[in-house]
């Protein structure tokens, strides 16, 4: 059956799943150690007293059930499913638990070479351990009354296992770990997470990886800037795991740029997993946070730490920022004023290193979210450090201002051409990029 075809049932089978899994609700937990929300963390996602030596180490593992299986002649459709939890390094060099999930595929990989890697990084999830794309994994909608989190990464892994390339899902630091606070968009401890996740799948026993097989990272939104900061950091931190190929779909390359789209939109509680999340790295930015935020903006940064993001648009879709300050500043007139914030941010910024190997960067132009300029600037920036750089602007139609749709749908409307590109580098096609008629593209 030709594999567009495979893909109709399989989205269906999905949203199928789904509903099912909402409605029969989750398998008994172990002994609570966390309850987020209404939903019991297992057990697992508790890190030890002491980590391993090695970045990428296996902390442990267990058999993770996928909300979707199907029977087939190599094994459950799409795959089967480890749960993992590896070690990696936070911004602030300490070791630090991550948890994620690999997938071995049923389906044969036919391209040139042993079958491939894809790290995926999650778009944006939230920021309580719920929402941790792992557990997403085994429950892709979770409606409890208290929380509402939708697994749609999940359709990007699935379409992976399709094609006969094993998936490896980041959870990122302090997702579904129950030691820390989800760190969001701080971009060191993302790429260390992702490259590390790489680590850890070709660790684990009994998967057909072998040394020689093609990595690829794919990852949008959140998840782009991600992907994006990891294939800058890849030479430093990682130079043991080459890179075939990067996507980062609609990368926040410029958290400066990113919170003044966010701030009043849908997505304003994003705004919270920002400072709670840069605040636990940076204590310095913490004392200038502190100092801005009131009784009501401490209650709604406490509130939004345990949310998913169903969670934070039904409770401060379209908030401002300047109701949580005690003279009304926005967080960026606050971030303007301070020359700690403004440091921070700029140590956060990616487009400083030249990106290892192909890397492919999409934003919709409409985009108000993650703004667009801002990525389109970031393939600016590699493309002038001499980076391997296809960009890809997504021109659709207005969507509606502030509403996530015109950052949403170029997630949708790019798949198929993001998924074809990183598969073409995973064969080991090269990438000759467009870098010179990026100053005639939008």
């Amino acid at each position: 059956m030709p594999r567009r075809a495979r893909l109709l049932p399989l989205a269906a089978g999905l949203a199928a799943a789904a509903l099912v899994a909402s409605a029969t609700g989750a398998a008994a937990a172990p002994a609570p150690r966390e309850v987020s929300r209404g939903v019991t963390i297992p057990a697992f996602y508790d890190p030890p007293a002491k980590l391993p030596a090695a970045n990428g180490a296996l902390i442990r593992t267990e058999p993770l059930p996928l909300a979707l299986t199907a029977a087939g002649a190599d094994g459950p459709l799409p795959g089967r499913a480890t749960r993992l939890m590896y070690r990696s390094t936070g911004a602030n060099g300490k070791a630090t638990a991550v948890t994620g999930a690999y997938i071995e595929p049923a389906r044969k990989w036919t391209g040139a070479g042993p079958r491939p890697l894809v790290a995926v990084a999650s778009g944006t999830m939230g920021q309580g351990d719920q929402c941790a794309p792992s557990l997403a994994l085994e429950k892709p909608l979770t409606f409890n009354g208290q929380t509402v989190s939708v697994g749609y990464e999940d359709i990007s892994v699935y379409r992976l296992l399709d094609a006969g390339v094993a998936v490896v899902v980041t959870d990122y630091a302090g997702l579904g770990t129950t030691d820390r606070v989800h760190t969001y968009a701080e971009r060191f401890d993302q790429a260390h997470a992702v490259l590390d996740a790489v680590r850890a799948a070709r660790r684990l026993p009994g998967t057909s990886l072998t040394a020689k097989s093609a990595v690829g990272l794919y990852g949008y939104s959140q998840g782009g800037g991600a992907t994006a900061s990891a294939a800058e950091l890849q030479p430093s931190y990682a130079p043991d795991v080459h890179l075939a190929g990067t996507y980062a779909g609609a990368p926040p390359a410029d958290l400066a740029e990113v919170i003044k789209g966010i701030d009043g939109s849908a997505l304003a509680g994003a705004l919270g997993w920002s400072i709670n999340g840069l605040s636990q790295t940076y204590p310095e930015l913490k004392k200038v946070i502190d100092a801005h935020v009131g009784a009501s903006g401490r209650a709604a940064l406490a509130d939004l730490s345990g949310m998913c993001v169903g969670d934070a648009i039904l409770r401060y879709a379209f908030s401002r920022s300047g109701q949580w300050t005690t003279d009304g500043s926005s967080l960026s007139q606050v971030i303007a004023g301070s020359p700690v914030a403004q440091r921070v941010l700029a140590r956060e910024r990616l487009g400083s290193l030249r990106p290892a190997g192909p890397v492919r960067v999409a934003s919709g132009v409409l985009d108000d979210i993650v703004v667009h300029a801002q990525s389109r600037r970031l393939a600016a920036d590699w493309c002038a450090k001499g980076g391997q750089v296809t960009y890809q602007p997504v021109d659709l139609p207005q969507l509606g201002v502030g509403l996530l749709t015109n950052h949403l749908a170029p997630l949708l409307t790019d798949q198929n051409d993001a998924l074809a590109w990183l598969t073409a580098r995973l064969n080991g096609t090269a990438a000759p990029g467009n870098c010179a008629k990026l100053p005639q593209l939008p």
